[in-house]
């Protein structure tokens, strides 16, 4: 009998023993299912559209504001006298220190004019007009939203609204600013045709309302996803080309040189610094066209 009770006693410790492992691998697995929820919850959290608060408000777009997070950034380019400094300022910049900038060797200057046929620029006075005050040769340039309004529709609105030019010597013909929608979908929506097709309206109705082919702004990676690298503008239009690097780089189809060159958008004074590619005598004669 002695050893029959030592028998079942051992199968006891036996069995409370399974009992305490199935219990710890119950709570094992109830752990390890906590974390896999926690994880799957994080990654779908990550894995959602971007949320309407953080999305800029409409009207905020500036030139270069997509640069950095599509194309990064590099080196600063080595000097060059054959190149002249400008600046290109949006209500970003506020009321901008025009003396400062002059004294520090800018000669020319763009402003934020106008966003699709719904946007002033509220500082547009005291930066068109403080760069001239100083002496600079100054222009405007137009932030293109193509999935708002037609490409003639917003070139009136641009020339409109401080878009225009004159022969006086002092004013740069209007600037495009075509990139990266800050808005939604990079191409704004549209096929490579289509965009082509909604330049070509911009370009063609600002050369009827001021006789001078405006200006394009762009990056080379933008114009290959969004146009196809068409090459078709680079006859008429001066090519303004947008890379934060020691070098411009390989530049968009067409286009064997480019006219001014946005090389950082983290200068002195103003952040947004860009090179004209020639001394200051080729930006006057820009501006007389």
């Amino acid at each position: 009998m002695s050893v029959h009770r030592s028998g079942t006693a051992h199968r006891s410790r036996e069995l409370d023993h399974l009992r305490t492992r199935l219990r710890r691998t119950r709570l094992s697995k109830a752990r390890l299912s906590a974390v896999g929820i926690l994880f799957l919850a994080f990654s779908l959290l990550l894995a959602q559209p971007v949320r309407a608060a953080d999305v800029p408000a409409r009207g905020s777009a500036h030139m270069g504001m997509g640069v950095i997070p599509h194309d990064g950034q590099g080196g600063l380019p080595t000097s060059r006298a054959t190149q002249t400094e400008g600046v290109d300022v949006s209500s970003h910049q506020g009321n901008v220190a025009w003396p400062a900038l002059w004294s520090s060797g800018v000669k020319w200057a763009y402003v934020k004019a106008t966003e699709g046929t719904y946007y002033t620029n509220p500082y547009f006075t005291q930066q068109y007009t403080g760069s001239y005050n100083v002496g600079m040769i100054r222009g405007a340039y137009h932030f293109a939203t193509p999935d708002t309004t037609g490409g003639a529709a917003q070139a009136n609105y641009f020339v409109d609204h401080g878009g225009g030019w004159s022969k006086d010597g002092r004013t740069l013909p209007g600037a495009l600013d075509i990139e990266w929608n800050p808005y939604g979908a990079a191409c704004f929506g549209k096929t490579q045709s289509a965009m082509v097709t909604w330049i070509r309206d911009f370009l063609n109705q600002y050369k009827a309302r001021t006789g001078r082919d405006a200006v394009i702004y762009s990056a080379t990676s933008w114009w290959t996803q969004c146009t196809g690298d068409y090459a078709g503008f680079a006859s008429a239009n001066p090519l303004w080309i947008a890379r934060y690097a020691s070098a411009a780089g390989t530049l968009p189809a067409g286009w064997s040189y480019y006219t001014m060159w946005q090389y950082t958008s983290s200068g002195p004074t103003v952040g947004d610094h860009n090179k004209f590619n020639g001394t200051l005598d080729r930006v006057v004669a820009l501006a007389n066209g």
